[in-house]
C-alpha cells in the first residue's frame, strides 16, 4: 500500500536523503540536515520501499464530510453567495456537532470549488475597422442642483472615445447623441452595441430582447444594426464600460481629481471637450498609438452618415395650445401664433440652458423658437410670437336685451358711455335711472339728452336730479368766452407792511 508524505519543502527532503547517503547514520544525517532522526528514518524507509511520494496527502476526515451534499446544494441554490453563518445555522438544525470555525472552513472550500468550476474563459476579441461602435450611459455631475448624464461612446478598433453631456436619457436625447457621434466620427459603423435600456429594448420574450420600434427606424435611417449585450454582463461591452469609468473619474468632482462643482451646463460641455481631446491625442495603452491617428485609418471603412437628421433627434413631440404655448418640465414657452391656428405638433429639446423648438412639415425641419430654460410654473414669452395688441383698452360693448335697454341705447354714444360709467361705479338702480332719462324726452330732444348723458358720464354724476340739472344748464347757459377769476385785480392788502417785523 502506498504511503503519502506531507511535503513542506521538496529541497529539504532531498537534502535529508543526501545527508543519509553521506553519513549512513540516522542521527548523523539528522545533525547535518537539521531535522529529527525519526524523520530521516521514515523518509529512508519510504524510499527503500518505493513508496515515497511528493504529492500532498488526502485530507483527513472532517465532521463536515457528512454534510457536504447539503453545503454544495446551498451553493448551487445561492450561486455561491450564501454566508457561512447561515450555513452554520442550517447545519446545527441538521444535527451538526462541530464548531462555527469548522463550518466556515467547509463553506470556504465549497465556495472556492464552486467558482473554480465556473471560471469564465475569454477568447480574445479582434475587432475589424469600421464594424463596431459601443455606447453606454454614466451618471454625470450635478449642475445647479440638477442631475446630468454622460453619453459615452467607443469605436472598438481605433479606441476613439466620445463623451456628450445631457440632461436626460430619453429616446430623443439618445438619437441626438448618436447623430452627433456619427457625424463627429465622419461615418457610420456596421454595428452598434449597448445595454438593454428601455429606449433600446422594450421587453424580453424567452430571454430574447424585443427592440424598440422607434429605435429600429433610427437604425434604418442611419444604416446601422443595433445589438445589445447579455443582461447583467458588462464584460460583453467592456469598451464602453471602460470609457464611462474613465470619464466619471476625470469629470465628476471628487477628492481624487480635485475638481470643483460646475457652474453651468456650458462649463460641463467644455470639460467633456477637453477630456476627449486629451484621451484621443495620447497613445493608447494597448495599441501604442493615439486613437485620433487610428481614426484617420478607420474612417474610410465607415459608410456615409445620412444627410438629414432623424426627426426624433430634434426633441420630444409637443402639442401647441390655443394660446400659442408648449409645456415642458412644468414650464410653458411661446411659439409663433400661426402654429396655434394650424394646431401643429412641434419637437422640443433641451440644449444646455436653452429650450429649442422645431417645426417639421413636409420633410423639412425649421427652428421656430429658442428660449432660456424657465423654472417650473413660469411662462416664458417672446413678444414677437404674437400679433400687435389692438389700440386702446379692450372694453365690453353693451348689448340690449330688453325694450328699455334698446330704447335707452338708441339715444346715442352718450347713453352708451353713461351706462358703462354707471356700471363701473356700481350705481344702484340703473334701470330706474334709464327710465327717468327716457321720460325726459317729453321736454328735451334726443340729441340734447344724449349730450347730457355723455357729460354726466364724463363728470361721474349719476344721481336722479343730476341729469335734469345738466339739461337745464344747457338750455339757460349763454355762450361766451370764459374768464378766470385769477385775471381780475384783487383788493386784498399786500404783505409788504410785514417786511420789518421782528427787526
Amino acid at each position: 500500500m502506498r504511503v503519502e508524505v506531507i511535503v513542506k519543502d521538496v529541497v529539504q527532503i532531498v537534502k535529508i536523503l543526501e545527508a543519509f547517503d553521506l553519513m549512513r547514520s540516522f542521527r548523523g544525517a539528522a545533525e547535518v540536515a537539521g531535522c529529527d532522526h525519526h524523520t530521516v528514518k521514515r523518509l529512508v524507509a519510504l524510499r527503500d520501499a518505493g513508496a515515497l511520494s511528493l504529492e500532498r496527502p488526502v485530507a483527513r476526515g472532517k465532521l463536515t464530510d457528512a454534510y457536504l451534499e447539503h453545503i454544495e446544494g446551498w451553493m448551487e441554490q445561492s450561486r455561491g453567495r450564501v454566508r457561512a453563518d447561515v450555513c452554520f445555522e442550517k447545519l446545527l438544525a441538521l444535527g451538526f456537532t462541530g464548531s462555527a470555525r469548522t463550518s466556515r472552513r467547509a463553506v470556504a472550500t465549497a465556495k472556492r470549488l464552486y467558482r473554480q468550476g465556473r471560471v469564465r474563459v475569454y477568447r480574445p476579441w479582434l475587432p475589424e475597422p469600421g464594424l463596431w461602435l459601443q455606447f453606454d450611459w454614466a451618471k454625470g455631475p450635478p449642475v445647479e442642483g440638477r442631475a446630468t448624464n454622460l453619453f459615452c461612446a467607443w469605436l472598438a478598433w481605433s479606441r476613439y472615445r466620445l463623451v456628450i453631456p445631457t440632461w436626460d436619457r430619453s429616446l430623443g436625447t439618445l438619437v441626438l447623441c448618436l447623430d452627433q457621434t456619427l457625424r463627429r466620427l465622419g461615418g457610420c459603423p456596421t454595428y452598434l452595441l449597448t445595454d438593454n435600456e428601455r429606449t433600446v429594448t422594450d421587453s424580453f420574450v424567452a430571454g430574447i430582447p424585443v427592440r424598440n420600434a422607434r429605435l429600429l427606424e433610427v437604425a434604418a435611417h442611419y444604416g446601422v444594426v443595433i445589438h445589445t449585450c447579455v443582461v447583467a454582463d458588462p464584460e460583453s461591452k467592456g469598451g464602453s464600460e471602460a470609457t464611462a469609468r474613465v470619464a466619471k473619474a476625470d469629470l465628476l468632482p471628487a477628492m481624487t481629481n480635485l475638481l470643483g462643482e460646475y457652474g453651468s451646463f456650458t462649463a460641463l460641455e467644455d470639460a467633456c471637450e477637453a477630456f476627449m481631446e486629451r484621451v484621443n491625442a495620447r497613445p493608447h495603452g494597448i495599441t501604442g498609438r493615439p486613437p485620433l491617428e487610428l481614426l484617420a485609418h478607420e474612417r474610410p471603412r465607415l459608410h456615409a452618415v445620412a444627410t438629414s437628421v432623424f426627426a426624433l433627434a430634434l426633441g420630444e413631440e409637443r402639442s401647441v395650445s390655443k394660446d400659442s404655448l408648449v409645456q415642458h418640465q412644468r414650464a410653458r414657452y411661446s411659439v409663433p401664433s400661426e402654429l396655434a391656428r394650424s394646431r401643429s405638433r412641434l419637437l422640443l429639446r433641451e440644449h444646455g440652458e436653452q429650450i429649442i423648438i422645431t417645426h417639421v412639415a413636409e420633410g423639412a425641419a425649421r427652428e421656430v423658437a429658442r428660449h432660456q430654460r424657465g423654472q417650473p410654473g413660469e411662462t416664458v414669452i417672446d413678444p414677437r410670437h404674437y400679433p400687435p395688441q389692438p389700440p386702446g383698452p379692450i372694453e365690453r360693448q353693451p348689448r340690449a336685451k330688453t325694450e328699455l335697454e334698446r330704447a335707452f341705447l338708441a339715444l346715442g354714444e352718450g347713453a352708451k358711455a353713461w351706462l358703462i360709467a354707471a356700471a363701473g361705479n356700481g350705481v344702484a338702480g340703473i334701470h330706474a335711472r334709464m327710465q327717468e332719462a327716457l321720460d325726459l324726452r317729453a321736454f328735451h330732444d334726443s340729441v340734447a339728452l344724449d349730450a347730457a348723458l355723455g357729460l354726466a358720464a364724463e363728470s361721474e354724476r349719476f344721481a336722479s336730479e343730476d341729469l335734469t340739472s345738466i339739461l337745464t344748464h344747457q338750455v339757460s347757459a349763454a355762450p361766451g368766452a370764459h374768464r378766470s377769476t385769477h385775471d381780475e385785480p384783487s383788493l386784498q392788502a399786500s404783505t409788504s407792511a410785514w417786511n420789518g417785523f421782528g427787526s
